[in-house]
């Protein structure tokens, strides 16, 4: 198949139901994704997996061209990871894989079972500690029991009933400096520099690869210094 640009079948204006179905179709192709790849390496080496499984990371890379282009329409931030600028000095160092470093707890929230399952057993096999929650109040509940025990948050922005960023606003109330990272399928860029200015750390637009993903979670995690960070300071940078 050739990798031409996709003409958008998109509206030139976009509507108000593209952010939410932007984050769906967000969502979708990180768990198609996500499944493939585990699928793949269980069947590496099998006659003819090879090829069926290329043409279905072409469908997914396509996909997502349409995908990007509704999530532009929507007025989202067009990087797929960005930093606090605390972090952003740490971006092009070297980071240790999680096992050969202490051991760091991450707590994974997002209202799809899918994405937990899938962003859980990813973080397990680099060496951390996991624990999911499946909304904001199972988030906050578990975080009040142990609120030390967690060295960052990975959080969906979309869940019913508390979204994700008052769930990152009662989080910050119970622990000023805890490591807060977004991740998620659509964020408006406005909204996305008024949460980094209030101490998030960084964005991560899904779906994303799993090494560019262990890349920005390394870089929160990697440095003591920047633990709590000024909500004084300039808005993101990309990574």
């Amino acid at each position: 198949m050739d990798d031409q640009p996709i003409e958008s079948p998109l509206p030139s204006g976009g509507s108000e139901r593209s952010p939410a179905i932007a984050s769906e179709l967000n969502n979708l192709l990180q768990i198609i994704a996500g499944t493939s790849a585990l699928i793949e390496n269980i069947w590496e080496g099998n006659e003819g997996a090879d090829k069926y499984f290329g043409m279905l990371r072409e469908s997914v890379n396509r996909a997502a061209q349409v995908t990007t282009q509704l999530v532009e329409l929507s007025g989202t931030s067009s990087e797929k990871i960005v930093m606090h600028p605390d972090y952003t000095r740490l971006r092009h160092a070297k980071t240790e894989p999680a096992s050969q470093t202490e051991k760091k707890s991450i707590m994974v929230v997002d209202d799809e079972r899918m994405l937990l399952i899938l962003a859980g057993e990813l973080l397990r096999e680099a060496g951390y500690n996991v624990v999911t929650a499946q909304s904001g109040f199972e988030c906050l509940d578990l975080f009040r029991a142990t609120p030390r025990h967690f060295d960052l948050v990975l959080l969906d922005l979309s869940m019913p009933l508390m979204d994700g960023e008052e769930t990152f606003q009662r989080l910050r109330g119970l622990r000023s400096d805890v490591r807060v990272m977004l991740c998620t399928g659509f964020v408006q860029q406005e909204r996305l520099n008024h949460m980094l200015s209030a101490g998030l750390c960084g964005f991560i637009q899904k779906p994303i690869g799993s090494e560019q993903y262990l890349k920005a979670v390394r870089t929160a995690l990697q440095s003591a210094a920047f633990s709590v960070i000024n909500p004084t300071d300039k808005m993101a940078a990309a990574v």
